[in-house]
């Protein structure tokens, strides 16, 4: 006895099928109504749920495979026991079930569930009783009670189980029932047999699905046959259980049902590997366009919600669309059938894919759903997705759809949005109601037969399909008599007559055909998915970053690690892949697939590794894509062929035959055939396997082989636990809360998984926040010199919206009634409108006033910008162009953010605890204290960077402003009597002029968003006694997020004063919050660095005297810092150059540091006359280019050259704008970069003679070797495009 169980254990890991199980109605304990089912007592007793139990399993328990009693009863029947009467429909019904164990790993459950007739008495009468107590509640609520009744049993055929396809004609066959016998009280004992349901199930290691349905059929079918099967059922279980292993790889294998013969294949090792459940049915049942969107939401990594009436379409589309993930894997919650004792599992604050049963005739919209922010739910029946609001397409996604669809109407579907299953492939599909689109489909199949290339194969098949189909036999009728020709019929038949006759293959039956035709759709349907991941993945090896030497560093270090170059893979990927690479490459299912390749140095690789590793060495090989030509051209499948015949061959050849089912050793007159009732397996013979036969000795020494190579890899490497232990904390979140428990409901047991949720929460906001920061003090380190950028905008953006994400998915754990689709926004209203209740009563009291603060002295008669929560709501509940809740509470982060003060708002929001106790559940994340304050800090650490994220996403809304002009007060003439202007630029935009009411310093303009400030133009109109105007500065704020930016002038306005400028171009610099804001102490970076002694621009003209004057070297640095800039700007990508204008016109610019190099040496004050410019020098120097005749040694070295400078000056000197002559000289520099003109002139400057009356002999100017240095670092400008801003070259006439 010992020797055979220690076999059985030992044959463990290659047996085709682990356990058999029955599950229906326990006599002994009888009827139990299901309370976790959601009972509902309105209902008639036939309809309402009672409590299934396992009755046997065989064997009973697996050391290797333990057996999870609940879970397997839960999923076999997940609504309970159903009953029927005789007027009911009682066609048997097959489904699958996963369990995911907790370390990852699957288990498959088949199950085929059947009505059995009630011969227990107490169960009959129990069920009579139940029916006499529900008649008389219905007729002391409504006295007509005979209508109510019957119309309340008249569904009651629909079944918990039913298929959705049933539904269709079952109220017809119902309803004659309905009016007879039951009018009376729907079951009576006396008149009507009551049946019950009762469940056959095998678990199995892999998801062989069609062999499994076959096996269970044939078994039921031996149990409803008239005569007895040729040998008692327990020799076909002890078969299935212990004779028949597992297919070996790249081999298939042929064992007994009870009547036929069952053939299962079992991919290579260099082949996609094993999906059985048919893509095509759920292609069919979404239409390619919604599942290719489903399939973008899964890769990035959403919440799924499949939703449908049948258990097998849940489990159909899952497992089609984790099978399509290839090369990756789903790393979250996966439960395709979520019982409905489970519901409470929606509440999960983490990615899922789940399937929920719908209940009959409910709809979509009384379906309560916790959080749907980030939801893609998918109403299977209905053939109808809703997706989250803004989501990346799939690359090439319109000829990704292209390529599905063609090989899906190759094989003769429809490709169409949402079609209705076809007749053939689809799992009970209802044969009586074809719509136009199965005719069209089956006509096309016949007409187009040649032209599709089908194989001869499957023209049998259609021929079959045609003969044995009564629905097409009318078809057919149909269309002879409305005179569609279907010529080709004959011709068809006539062929496969030859073929049959001609070729073994014939002998293949219709079913077999069939299921030929849609093992090989799959494949190709997974190779075209396949195919474009190897494409766009093809040389990510190059950026997986291999930086540990040994497996157990690289565990104990892996969160401080970063495992792949993502910066550098995204500059090499063409542009439109971008937005969704860059959102999937910070996926978990990403992150696993890079650890695998990692740990592939140190173990074995991972099975889906080692295939996608293989394929992209094949596709190098043929050089199907060079790794240097980034093309975002579409690149067909070519394998689709060859992957379909590999299929193919396999059938047809039989590597392996298991042994036939036989005799067992079992009790005489046991085991009693009685038709329609599965009998009562005997155990003994069950539960042990056979001790002599070959196979379990061939696996025992190849599993001593295994234990001992395990045991060696064991000492070699980490002890096992500590690494399993290692990996699971590596994973990080979601791997452990992989799973549910499906078992144990107790209330600590909810607990505990809410509690792995709000740790998991925890963790995930730290790995983010701390993303972020790497990420922008990265970028903000390179503007400081230091390293390579390793940020896009792009990946900013996918950052906080994942950031969106988790807030929400914090928000919506725990809740106690859901409100809207943002429950982060519906909890913001909450607040509001409880604040703005406490607004009006406080309205007479004073003591609300906030005492105005005033800034530090720079920033003197800007007006205190209160913070408020509330205030930001309303600017975002202003902004018409966004429509939903999901939006609202998305830019109302973001303007957080940008506001530095995110974690205040939220701190804020939460310190309400009485409205937080209101909304949430005890266990919510966000009545969890310590957590709580913990998320909140992660989230001030983003106040250290600044975030434009608002500002650069909403760029069209309305944004208001407010100007203040600030003179030097020491000056009398603060006040001017002229009419002053001004005009405020951004990189979006300007406001266009907008005049200044007299005396006024202040005035506040709304406009369209004008992005960051750049520029502001500053003029009056020189009219009146005193117009003159000394200003200091003039500062703009954005009132909706605050950001404030100075533009230092320092200068005289007007004419005969300072160099006679009545405009001046002011650049913006964004000023740091002061010490009024503590959260904001320190947030920037440092400005870039500059000349040690160069305090402010150095005008050296009426205001020097600010500090001492550069030194030569210190000049020279500082035109080769500004130069470098610009270059660096251009290198940057386009959408984080930011401004131009400040790199050529403000503080360490290009133009400041030339005045400088023009100022050296220049003899600027003199005695008792006007201040000299450098303007009146380039002035000078043109009067003596223009004079001709002495200009005829120049002429011939640059007459173009002296022409283009005449020109420019000219031009700049007629503009009808006052731009002084400082503003001149900026002008002429700018223009010169642009023009590419700046080194030709400055040798004309050079030579002229003006340069020693105005120049000492030391200036640089004078100094030839500086001058070529000079040129030579302005022609590095050349390469780039510089455009200037209108603001500064408006009025130039060229």
């Amino acid at each position: 006895m010992s020797g055979s169980s220690s076999a059985v254990s030992g044959a463990a890991p290659c047996r085709f099928a682990h356990y058999f199980v029955i599950c229906g109605i326990d006599t002994e304990t009888g009827l139990e109504p299901d309370e976790l089912a959601g009972e509902n007592f309105e209902q008639s007793p036939l309809k309402r749920t009672f409590k299934s139990k396992v009755l046997a399993r065989y064997p009973e328990n697996l050391e290797w495979n333990p057996f999870d009693q609940d879970a397997v009863n839960m999923l076999c029947m997940p609504k309970g026991l159903s009953f029927r009467t005789q007027a009911d429909k009682r066609d048997p019904q097959f489904h699958s079930f996963i369990i995911t164990k907790e370390d990852g790993s699957r288990m498959y459950g088949f199950v085929h569930t059947f009505y059995e007739e009630v011969t227990s008495p107490q169960i009959c009468s129990a069920m009579q009783t139940l029916y006499q107590m529900h008649n008389a509640e219905h007729a002391s609520a409504n006295p007509p009670s005979s209508s109510s009744s019957s119309s309340s049993s008249s569904s009651s055929s629909m079944d918990s189980l039913a298929s959705s396809l049933d539904e269709a004609d079952s109220p017809t066959s119902s309803s004659a029932s309905a009016s007879s016998s039951r009018a009376a009280g729907g079951y009576d004992s006396t008149r009507d047999t009551l049946y019950v349901s009762k469940a056959l199930c095998l678990i199995t290691p892999m998801p062989f699905m069609n062999a499994c349905r076959q096996f269970l059929s044939q078994l039921h079918r031996a149990v409803t046959a008239e005569t007895a099967p040729p040998l008692p059922l327990e020799s076909y279980v002890h078969n299935i259980l212990y004779e028949v292993p597992l297919p070996a790889p790249g081999r298939t294998l042929k064992f007994h049902g009870v009547y036929e013969p069952i053939v299962c294949q079992r991919p290579g090792l260099g082949e996609l590997p094993l999906a059985d459940f048919p893509l095509a049915e759920a292609f069919s049942l979404l239409g390619v366009e919604n599942l290719v969107q489903v399939f973008t939401c899964t890769l990035l990594e959403m919440q799924i919600l499949l939703y449908s009436e049948d258990y097998q379409r849940l489990m159909t589309v899952a497992e089609s669309i984790t099978t399509l993930l290839f090369p990756f894997q789903w790393q979250h919650v996966y439960v395709p059938i979520l019982p409905a004792s489970l519901l409470h599992f929606l509440d999960a604050p983490v990615p899922y894919l789940m399937g929920l049963q719908s209940k009959e005739g409910t709809d979509r919209s009384k379906l309560e759903l916790p959080q749907e922010a980030n939801l893609c739910f998918v109403d299977i029946d209905n053939h109808y997705i809703e997706l989250p609001e803004d989501f990346p397409q799939f690359p090439n996604k319109t000829e990704f759809i292209q390529e599905v669809s063609e090989v899906l109407q190759g094989f003769g579907i429809s490709a169409s949005r949402g079609a209705p299953p076809r007749t053939g492939s689809s799992l009970g599909s209802n044969p009586s109601t074809p719509s136009r689109e199965r005719k069209t489909v089956a006509l096309q199949q016949l007409e187009d037969d040649g032209r599709n290339g089908n194989l001869a194969g499957e023209d049998l098949a259609v021929l079959e399909l045609l003969q044995g189909n009564a629905t097409l036999e009318r078809l057919q009728a149909l269309t002879k008599r409305t005179g569609v020709t279907v010529a080709r019929v004959d011709a068809l038949r006539a062929g496969v007559k030859a073929q049959v006759t001609g070729d073994r293959q014939g002998s293949r039956t219709a079913a077999e055909e069939e299921e030929l035709r849609n093992a090989k759709l799959t494949v190709q349907l997974r190779e075209v998915f396949a195919s474009r991941f190897t494409t766009m993945f093809a040389d990510y090896e190059a950026f997986v970053i291999q930086s540990a030497p040994d497996l157990e560093s690289w565990l104990t270090n892996r969160e401080q690690m970063h495992n792949f170059d993502k910066a550098s893979f995204l500059s090499d990927q063409p542009e439109p892949y971008l937005p969704f690479l860059s959102h999937f490459i910070e996926t978990q299912m990403f992150a696993t697939f890079i650890d695998n390749k990692i740990m592939s140095q140190w173990e074995e690789k991972e099975t889906l590794l080692r295939v996608f590793d293989t394929r992209i060495d094949k596709a190098r090989l043929y050089n199907v894509r060079a790794p240097s030509l980034r093309s975002s051209s579409y690149q067909r499948c070519s394998i689709l062929k060859e992957s379909a015949q590999t299929i193919e061959q396999r059938l047809m050849k039989i590597d392996h035959t298991a042994i036939h089912p036989h005799l067992l050793d079992m009790k005489i007159g046991q085991g009693k055939y009685e038709q329609g009732f599965f009998p009562k397996l005997q155990a003994d013979v069950l539960n042990t396997g056979p001790t002599n036969n070959k196979w379990s000795h061939r696996t025992m020494t190849a599993q001593r082989r295994k234990d001992r190579h395990r045991q060696q890899t064991e000492h070699l490497n980490l002890d096992n636990d500590l690494k399993e232990k290692y990996m699971q904390e590596a994973r990080g979140l979601g791997k452990n809360l992989r799973q549910p428990k499906l078992s144990d409901l107790s209330p600590a047991v909810i607990a505990q998984t809410n509690w792995k949720f709000v740790e998991g929460l925890l963790k995930e906001c730290r790995m983010k926040t701390k993303r972020m920061l790497v990420e922008k003090m990265g970028r903000e380190a390179v503007e400081l010199g230091h390293g390579e950028a390793n940020i896009t905008g792009l990946e900013e953006n996918t950052l906080i919206a994942s950031l969106c994400d988790l807030l929400e998915r914090i928000w919506s754990h725990g809740l106690q009634v859901k409100q809207g689709k943002s429950a982060l926004w519906s909890h913001l209203l909450h607040y509001q409108s409880r604040e703005e209740k406490l607004e009006q009563q406080q309205t007479d009291s004073p003591s609300s006033y906030v005492p105005e603060r005033r800034k530090s002295d720079s920033s003197i008669s800007m007006p205190y910008l209160r913070l408020s929560l509330i205030q930001d709501m309303r600017h975002i509940q202003s902004m018409s162009e966004i429509k939903t809740d999901v939006g609202r509470a998305r830019a109302w982060i973001r303007l957080s953010l940008e506001k530095k003060v995110l974690s205040q708002h939220l701190k804020q929001l939460l310190s309400r605890q009485a409205l937080t106790k209101k909304l949430y559940k005890r266990y919510a994340f966000l009545r969890c204290e310590e957590e709580k304050e913990q998320f909140l800090f992660h989230l001030l650490s983003l106040n250290t960077v600044d975030y434009f994220c608002f500002t650069s996403v909403f760029t069209t809304i309305m944004i208001p402003y407010r100007v203040v002009i600030i003179p030097i007060k020491k000056l009398s003439n603060a006040m001017t009597t002229s009419n002053p202007w001004v005009c405020v630029s951004g990189e979006l935009g300007d406001s266009g002029i907008m005049q200044i009411p007299k005396n006024v310093l202040e005035m506040a303009f709304d406009c369209q968003n004008l992005g960051k400030l750049t520029t502001v133009q500053l003029g009056h109109d020189n009219a009146g006694l005193l117009a003159k105007w000394l200003v200091d500065c003039v500062v703009v704020r954005n009132e909706i997020t605050g950001h404030t930016y100075r533009f230092p002038c320092g200068r005289w306005l007007g004419k005969g004063v300072d160099d006679g400028s009545l405009e001046r171009v002011l650049i913006g610099e964004l000023m740091v919050p002061g010490s009024e804001d503590e959260s904001g102490r320190g947030c920037r970076t440092p400005p870039l660095q500059r000349s040690p002694s160069q305090t402010r621009r150095i005008s050296i003209t009426s205001l020097s005297g600010r500090g001492c004057k550069p030194t030569s070297g210190q000049i020279q640095e500082a035109i080769g810092e500004a130069v470098n800039n610009i270059v660096k700007h251009f290198h940057k990508p386009e959408k984080e150059r930011g401004s131009l204008t400040v790199l050529l016109c403000g503080e360490n610019s290009l133009v400041a540091a030339l005045e400088q190099f023009f100022h050296h040496g220049f003899k600027s004050a003199r005695l008792f006359q006007k201040t000299v410019f450098v303007w009146d020098f380039v002035e000078k120097a043109v009067a003596y280019i223009e004079s001709a005749d002495q200009m005829g040694d120049l002429q011939e070295t640059g007459g173009m050259t002296c022409q283009s400078l005449c020109h420019y000056i000219n031009a700049i000197n007629s503009t009808p704008r006052n731009i002084g002559k400082d503003g001149k000289f900026q002008l002429l520099v700018c223009l010169g970069a642009r023009d590419r003109l700046l080194p030709q002139w400055l040798p004309l400057l050079v030579e002229c003679p003006v340069i020693q009356q105005m120049y000492e002999d030391t200036a640089l100017l004078r100094d030839r070797t500086t001058v070529n240095a000079l040129i030579g670092v302005l022609e590095t400008l050349h390469d780039f495009p510089i455009t200037l801003e209108s603001s500064l070259v408006k009025g130039i006439d060229l």
